[in-house]
This record gives structure tokens, sequence and C-alpha cells, in this order.
């Protein structure tokens, strides 16, 4: 079970970025995710009239290491950590180290 998503929302512990909070957008493998206003850089794009595309430079979301973000937890305002635990009924579910809510996700 991942312990972070897509659609988790974290905060960065660590780097350039840290402090800031942001949505995952997507896993790019198994240590590296795009999380949304993290790690921007400028990229020069080359115009394309095949594909409808002008060239200049644009702002770009990088990949950032997931031990670089924290779960954000929003009881406590702060990145938390996740654990996992087996309900009655079966299910695996995230939760909270600090105080055993399940992520809600």
């Amino acid at each position: 079970m991942r312990k972070i998503r897509k659609g988790d929302e974290v905060i960065v512990i660590a780097g350039r970025d840290k402090g800031k909070r942001g949505t995952v957008l997507r896993r790019v493998d198994d240590t590296h995710l795009v999380v949304e206003g993290v790690n921007i850089v400028k990229k020069h794009v080359r115009p394309n009239p095949m594909k409808g595309q002008t060239g200049g430079i644009v702002d770009k979301s990088m990949p950032i290491d997931q031990s670089n973000v924290m779960l954000f937890n929003p009881a406590t305002g702060k990145g938390d950590r996740v654990g996992a635990k087996t309900l009655e009924d079966g299910r695996k579910v995230r939760v909270f180290k600090s105080n055993g809510e399940m992520v809600n996700a």
C-alpha cells in the first residue's frame, strides 16, 4: 500500500520549496511524484506549428522525491507520518501516526 497517493495534500519538508503545500498530481515512479506548485522550473519550448504550440519559456512542475514530502494532517495543521491499519471488515486503510485518524482521500 502506497503511503502517498495521487490527490493527497502534502507539505514539503526539505529542499528549496520547504514549507510549501500542494496536491499530488501524479506519481512518476516508485519514489518520485509531481506536486502542484512545487519544484517549478523554467523550460524553453520550441514552437511546433503542427500541434499549434507557440515557442517561449514556460513554467513546469518537475518531480520531487517522496522522502522530501509528508502527508498534511488537517487536524494538527502539520505534516504527519502515515501507517496502515486493518479494519474489522478486512479493508486496509491509511491512518495518521499522531492521532490515529483515517486519511480521507
